[in-house]
C-alpha cells in the first residue's frame, strides 16, 4: 500500500499514505500501538490502543501525544476493516527534545501564572467590595448619628426658650400687683388731673350786674 511515517519526534509522527481506489468509505482508519511485538499476527482491529478518523479527502495524519525512545506500529484501513500486514508500518519514536520539554514547562509556567493571577483578582475584588461595603455602612452611622445629635440639640433649644419664655412670663406677673399695691391712690388722683371739667361748674351770670359768681360744689370739698 505504500505507507510511509516522517517527521518522527518523541512525542510525534507524520503517517502518510496512496488514496484507496477500493475504498468506498467516508473515512479511513489510523490504527496505531506501542511494543508492537505484543501484538498478535492477525492486527486486529481491536488489539490496536488508539484509533482515529480521517475524512478520504485527506491523504495523512499526525500521530500525536506518543511516548519517547517507544516502538509504535501504526496501520490505515477502510473505515472497518480489519488491517493487513502490507497496510501498516513500524517506526521508533526519538528521544523528546530540549526544545519540546522547554516549551512543556513553559507552558505549564504559564497556565500557574494565569491561575494564581486569576485567583488574586478574585481574592482582590473581594476585599475591595468587603472594604467599600464597611465604609459605607460607617459612613451611613455616622450621618444618623448626626441627625439624631441635632435633633437633640433643637429639642433643648426650644426646651430652654420655652423656660426662659416662662420665666419671663412669670416675672412679669409677680411685678404687675406690686406696681398697683404701691401706689393705688395715684391712679385715682391722676384720673381726677385728667379730667378737670369735672371740677369746673357753669358761672351763673345775673341780670343786674352782669357778674359772674361761682357756685360752689364739690370741688371745694374736693379742694
Amino acid at each position: 500500500m505504500g505507507i510511509t511515517v516522517q517527521n518522527i519526534t518523541g512525542n510525534t509522527a507524520m503517517v502518510i499514505w496512496p488514496k484507496m481506489a477500493s475504498c468506498a468509505d467516508s473515512f479511513y482508519s489510523v490504527m496505531y500501538h506501542p511494543n508492537w511485538n505484543s501484538m498478535l499476527s492477525s492486527y486486529s482491529r481491536n488489539s490496536f490502543q488508539k484509533e482515529e478518523r480521517v475524512p478520504t479527502s485527506r491523504s495523512s495524519f499526525v500521530v500525536e501525544n506518543l511516548t519517547p525512545l517507544t516502538t509504535y506500529i501504526v496501520c490505515v484501513t477502510c473505515q472497518s476493516a480489519n488491517p493487513s500486514s502490507d497496510q501498516c508500518r513500524v517506526f521508533n519514536t526519538l528521544e523528546q527534545d530540549l526544545a519540546s520539554v522547554s516549551n512543556t514547562k513553559k507552558e505549564l509556567a504559564l497556565g500557574i501564572w494565569l491561575t494564581s493571577s486569576v485567583l488574586l483578582l478574585i481574592i482582590a475584588a473581594a476585599l475591595l467590595y468587603g472594604c467599600l461595603h464597611l465604609l459605607c455602612r460607617r459612613r451611613r452611622e455616622r450621618l444618623q448619628g448626626q441627625d439624631r445629635t441635632s435633633e437633640q440639640d433643637h429639642k433643648k433649644v426650644q426646651t430652654n426658650s420655652m423656660a426662659r419664655t416662662s420665666e419671663k412670663l412669670g416675672r412679669q406677673s409677680q411685678q404687675t400687683p406690686y406696681t398697683e399695691e404701691k401706689h393705688p391712690g395715684a391712679i385715682q388722683l391722676a384720673t381726677i388731673i385728667e379730667n378737670p371739667a369735672v371740677c369746673k361748674e357753669p358761672i351763673m351770670p345775673t341780670s343786674k350786674s352782669q357778674e359772674r359768681v361761682p357756685t360752689t360744689g364739690r370741688c371745694s370739698a374736693i379742694n
